[in-house]
This record gives structure tokens, sequence and C-alpha cells, in this order.
């Protein structure tokens, strides 16, 4: 997964929108939109205004490489409200209309 995915995956996965992870890490809404497309990648610095932030420091290990402590408090973002990665039920056979 790229930078620019894990960043909006942490975004939708605490449920905010843009402005409200704006406001929260001081970052303009036109950067954060450049980060989330990956016209940008983000700065050390504003990396750091994410890992940071009391409610995105659990995110910190796998936002830098991917990797997941859940032992440490360190998680993805599926992991971050239910414990658990999504069940993806299968489609059923049945046609409609």
């Amino acid at each position: 997964m790229k930078l620019s995915e894990k960043i909006k995956a942490i975004r939708l996965a605490e449920g905010l929108n843009q402005t409200q992870l704006c406001n929260m890490i001081d970052l303009s809404i036109s950067t954060l939109g450049k980060y989330e497309t990956g016209v940008y990648e983000p700065s050390g610095l504003n990396l750091l205004k994410i890992t940071e932030h009391p409610r995105f420091e659990k995110y910190s290990l796998w936002l830098m490489t991917g990797k997941t402590a859940p032992e440490v408090g360190q998680i993805a973002p599926t992991l971050a409200h239910s414990g658990q990665e999504k069940e993806i039920l299968p489609h059923s056979e049945k046609k409609i209309g």
C-alpha cells in the first residue's frame, strides 16, 4: 500500500473528513488532498504531525513500515475499532430481477 493510501485509510478508519484531520494536525486541506491522491509525498515534519498526534500514534509503525505490533498497541487502520479484519462474504448465486 502506498503512503498516500495509508494516510487516507487512517483518516477514514477514524471517521474523519479531510477538514477535521487538517484541523487536528495543522495542515491545509489542499496539502492533505495532494498527499492522499499521491501528487506529493508528505514531508518528515508533516508525517510527524500525524504519528505524534495522540489519536494516531497507534498507526505509527504501520504508516512507516507496513507492519503491526498489536502487543504494543501498534495496529493497522482496519484493526482500529473492531480488533479484527473485515469479513468479506461470498456473493449469492441467486439472480435478481
